[in-house]
């Protein structure tokens, strides 16, 4: 009797049927497409994939970066720890959302092995948090300006990462990927967070990349097909100077 990754595999198949691989598909049409194709019970998430003409062999070409998504992510939110050492800024981030605020009490914390997804910290408390550097760095938890984990505005931090803040980073493969919010969303909606993103990673990048950018953009719900995207939704954004 076949098993259940036979039916997966063959529901994928049915949900392909039918599709060009060599059309470019404009966004709001992708995202109809995507929820037709769909053969689940739950509420998919929007997946979109930049192929990049970067040689991350080269440490100047590797991309890191955070963006803010206009409509949020849909995924449940992120626990957020905070380390401070001023009252102001600990009554900020609380008031925020934050799970965990302190400044040595929360280092003891973290160094018993306290649970979070998200670390961020005044500037000021660099100095604390370089005590716990060994355990937030391989869980890629440490502070860092570059990402907005280490600010000063804890309020905007907090609610960027609370509810709709992303990452994307290449790692091998010239390649970013993210989750840019539910198939329950309205196409407005997740051409707002697609945009967002893609102007993004756009304009992130490097100075010593030559040539075209950005060679291919692809999205696809959790368990759908790929599908690749016309660039013209994409034309007003340009790579920062």
């Amino acid at each position: 009797m076949p098993g259940p990754l036979y039916k997966r595999g063959k529901k994928l198949r049915k949900a392909r049927e039918g599709l060009d691989k060599a059309k470019l598909y404009d966004l709001s049409e992708a995202f109809d497409v995507l929820r037709k194709a769909s053969y689940v019970k739950f509420d998919e998430t929007l997946e979109l994939v930049m192929h990049l003409n970067l040689d991350v062999t080269r440490s100047e070409q590797v991309l890191r970066g955070m963006v803010d998504l206009p409509a949020g992510s849909g995924k449940k939110a992120l626990s957020v720890a905070v380390i401070c050492v001023k009252e102001e800024a600990a009554k900020d981030a609380l008031n925020a959302g934050a799970d965990f605020v302190g400044g040595a009490d929360l280092i003891k914390k973290i160094t018993d092995g306290l649970v979070f997804d998200v670390c961020i910290a005044t500037v000021d408390a660099m100095p604390l948090v370089s005590q716990v550097a060994r355990i937030l760095g391989p869980k890629g938890l440490m502070p860092n300006p570059k990402l907005g984990t280490v600010t000063n505005d804890v309020t905007a931090a907090v609610k960027s990462f609370k509810f709709g803040r992303v990452e994307f980073r290449t790692k091998r493969d010239p390649i970013v990927r993210a989750g840019l919010g539910k198939m329950s969303f309205s196409n407005e909606d997740l051409k707002k967070n697609v945009l967002a993103f893609v102007a993004a990673v756009t304009q992130a990048k490097p100075q010593t990349t030559k040539g075209t950018y950005v060679k291919d953009i692809f999205v696809s719900s959790t368990m759908g097909p790929a599908l690749r995207l016309d660039r013209t939704d994409f034309a007003h954004i340009a790579p920062s100077a």
